[in-house]
């Protein structure tokens, strides 16, 4: 199996050698330069590691570790610092960091810290979800092809809009999870939104009737106070 790892390095020269050292020991990567495309590059695309250096151009490395860990916490990230980020890297740790390096640091020891990360990372076993050929994600009835952007319930094809497609997504991703509608605002409309919440009340209404279409049975419920949560129903029609 290949993963993949986002380096987000404004240092250009590191971020190369790191790009280079990466794929010649089989990983696939991405780069982005600045923090706020590395949180762009990390919601656009499904990695299995981040290398987040810490003193990056407009959104510090912790704000961008502050808005991943809101959205989910098993992708493994390990942060890039230098020595004397000594109060970074205990606050890092503190937001849900892996493990960290310091500059300059050994290639090897930094691969070594990379497997560990991976190895030890452990997916949401509980909520069943299943990746096929790192493309197809399904929990219950529901299975979206995020390659083809294909939605499927029932075995029914289900067309979406584009906003519609990522909400749904987003769900699928954290099934049994209770998002918050403040969380998924933040993860689909995008940090820099400043709407209304009940935006998201309008679109999860746009998704049910479409799915309604395929089979009345409804997997996406309504946490009164909170937000919404992707649960498998026990029933079909």
């Amino acid at each position: 199996m290949t993963y993949k790892i986002l380096i987000v390095e404004d240092e250009e020269n590191i971020a190369r050698v790191l790009q280079l050292e990466l794929e010649f020991e089989g990983y696939e990567t991405e780069v982005a330069y600045t923090g706020t495309s590395g949180l762009i590059k990390y919601r656009e695309g499904s990695f299995d590691l981040i290398l987040l250096d810490l003193m990056l151009p407009e959104m510090h490395g912790l704000d961008v570790l502050k808005r991943i860990r809101a959205t989910e916490q098993n992708t493994p990230v390990i942060l890039l610092t230098a020595k004397s980020e000594v109060e970074d890297k205990v606050k890092g740790l503190d937001l849900g960091a892996n493990d960290y390096v310091t500059k300059p640091f050994e290639i090897d020891e930094l691969l070594a810290r990379i497997r560990n990360s991976i190895r030890f990372a452990k997916p949401n076993a509980e909520a069943k979800i299943e990746e096929i050929d790192n493309h197809l994600l399904s929990y219950g009835q529901l299975s979206i092809h995020e390659q083809t952007r294909e939605v499927l319930y029932f075995e029914k094809s289900v067309d979406l809009t584009p906003r519609e497609y990522d909400l749904l997504l987003y769900l699928l991703k954290h099934p049994k999870q209770v998002l918050a509608r403040e969380q998924i605002l933040e993860a689909v409309w995008g940090f820099d939104y400043f709407g209304d919440t009940n935006v998201v009340d309008v679109y999860i209404r746009y998704i049910r009737q479409k799915l309604e279409t395929a089979n009345s049975a409804s997997i996406i419920k309504t946490v009164r106070g909170v937000g919404y949560v992707l649960k498998e129903s026990t029933h079909e029609t």
